[in-house]
């Protein structure tokens, strides 16, 4: 598992996503009447399906680094292969792979947590697209 991959920063897909999760369809759409309508509920919907997207992406990648490997194999191989030269160095190389494991889980949980508020509401928009036609 790369480093690179766990330690990305994710804080502007975050924070759209949290941006995305503020907005109240109901709300943005209030008012608003015919050509209007459709281009508020159309970019609303389709901003939400591209963050969704980028956060499966990215989703995909911590996946990847997630399941490359197991950080303890060592435990499979007798205690003389895990002493050999004093074992700091294969001790050291799973405490880093664990660390960087848990990095990405903990980003693939905050993406989730997100994801999970908006996607019900990329449904909702599609619905109310579909209605009117203007679904792609």
């Amino acid at each position: 598992m790369t480093a690179a991959i766990a330690a990305a920063d994710d804080e502007p897909l975050l924070m759209r996503l949290r941006d995305l999760a503020l907005v109240d369809l109901d709300a943005l759409l209030a008012g608003a009447e015919g050509r209007h309508y459709a281009d508020l509920l159309t970019g609303h919907a389709e901003d939400l399906e591209d963050a969704l997207r980028a956060a499966r992406a990215r989703a995909a990648d911590l996946m990847k680094a997630i399941t490359s490997g197991d950080p303890m194999l060592l435990l499979d191989a007798g205690y003389a292969a895990r002493a050999r030269d004093g074992g700091r160095d294969a001790a050291e190389r799973a405490a880093r792979r664990l660390a960087a494991r848990a990095a990405a889980c903990r980003a693939l949980a905050r993406l989730d947590d997100l994801a999970t508020g908006l996607y019900p509401r990329l449904v909702e928009a599609d619905r109310r697209r579909a209605s009117l036609g203007t679904a792609g």
